[in-house]
Order: C-alpha cells, then sequence, then structure tokens
C-alpha cells in the first residue's frame, strides 16, 4: 500500500498551522489542511465568479473579513494572490477590527492585516464594503449592517453548520445582494467539500510532493470556471 497525500481536518484553530507544519517536515507527500486551504480555494473562486456577476473589478473592491482563526487568514491571503488589495481588506476578530497599533490579541499572522482605518468593530467595518467573508460564528452579521454595505455585495456566510446571516434574512434587507453559505440546503454553498476530491486527484496526476501557494492561487479560477460552465 502506498499513501499519496495526507488530508487533515478538525484540528484546533490555535494548533492547525503548528501541527500542519510539523506533518510537512516529516513527510514527503502532500499535506493538507482542508479547513484552511480547501475553504480558502473554494472561496476565492466563489469570489472571482460573483465579480464578474457584479461588474466589479477585485482590484477596486473593499473585503471585510469576519474572524482572524487559520481559514479567515488563508482565504485573506488567497483572495490578496488573486488581486484584492491588502490595504483593502479588514480582519475583525472577537475584540473588533484588526488595525495598525492594536496590541490585544495579536499574532504575526493578524499583523499581515492591520489597517490603517479608524473603524473598530464589525459595524463600522462593514459600512460600504463590497464583499463579506464570514469565517466566525452564527449570526454576527445584522440585516441593519447588510443595509450599510456598498451597491451590489457579495456576501459569504461560512460559518459552519449556521451562517454569520441567513440568506432569507440579507434578502428581506435588500435586492442586491448576492449572498452564499456553507450548507447545501441553500443555494449557493461556498463550502470545502466543493473542491474534494478534485485538488488531491490533481496531486496524484502529476505526483507532487506538496501542495504549494502556486497550486491554490491557480486552483481557484479554474474552480470558477468549472462552476461558470456548470
Amino acid at each position: 500500500r502506498t499513501v499519496a497525500g495526507n488530508s487533515r481536518e478538525e484540528i484546533k484553530p490555535r494548533e492547525c498551522r503548528g501541527v500542519e507544519e510539523r506533518r510537512k517536515a516529516m513527510l514527503d507527500i502532500p499535506v493538507f489542511h482542508d479547513d484552511q486551504h480547501g475553504t480558502a480555494i473554494i472561496s476565492g473562486a466563489a469570489l472571482l465568479n460573483g465579480l464578474e456577476l457584479v461588474g466589479k473589478a477585485i482590484e477596486s473592491i473593499r473585503v471585510v473579513v469576519s474572524g482572524a482563526g487559520a481559514s479567515a487568514i488563508s482565504c485573506s491571503e488567497l483572495a490578496v494572490r488573486l488581486g484584492v488589495k491588502r490595504e483593502n481588506i479588514l480582519l475583525v476578530d472577537t475584540r473588533g477590527v484588526v488595525y495598525e497599533g492594536r496590541g490585544e490579541g495579536m499574532n504575526e499572522y493578524k499583523a499581515r492585516f492591520a489597517a490603517r482605518t479608524p473603524a473598530r468593530t464589525l459595524p463600522d467595518a462593514v459600512r460600504d464594503a463590497d464583499v463579506f467573508y464570514g469565517l466566525s460564528a452564527a449570526d454576527v452579521l445584522t440585516p441593519a449592517m447588510v443595509k450599510t454595505m456598498a451597491k451590489r455585495p457579495l456576501i459569504f456566510a461560512m460559518a459552519n453548520p449556521d451562517p454569520e446571516i441567513s440568506p432569507d434574512a440579507v434578502r428581506r434587507a435588500r435586492h442586491d445582494a448576492i449572498v452564499a453559505t456553507c450548507r447545501s440546503d441553500y443555494t449557493n454553498q461556498v463550502n470545502k467539500v466543493i473542491g474534494f476530491p478534485f485538488i488531491f486527484r490533481g496531486e496524484l496526476d502529476v505526483r507532487a510532493r506538496q501542495i504549494n501557494e502556486a497550486m491554490k492561487l491557480a486552483a481557484a479560477p479554474r474552480r470558477a470556471e468549472h462552476e461558470t460552465r456548470g
């Protein structure tokens, strides 16, 4: 028997990066933490398709990310590689907006997104935002907040099992928003499962020894293209 890859699931957020890096150092096969990287690839694909539908350029959009754990950071970093300007991303954790000079609850990953902004809360952050990435907890995004977003906003409420806001709540707030969740019982699912097992199928085909950033960057637009054809 041979093992061609190692897919990690359900690791504690504070431990997942360390676990993944240790596994990478130990093994000469691809090691992939699906909660981080699978979610990033699928959300990136959804972002590309969503922006095409609403007619917005990726380099000009403002993105708010609710959550600052491993998945949120991975999604944010891939969004930057896809063309979102880092300075146009506001990260919001349980202590509020990650801003330049904040000392409490920071780490090296959050620090890369520390923004020069007067915004301090999620309601502050989402005002005039084009995109909402939810990787946090149920019901943190309210209809009142949705009403303050930019025209034709994209709302990806990816908290599992209960999203940051329900599609019905978004539709009651406004009619020009595109909303997606992690759940299959709503339309427009954005969930890491959409990329499984295809990412590993690709690494098997090319006999890769790792799944790197270039592969993730290539996978998102290909997934977006596939969904468009479908």
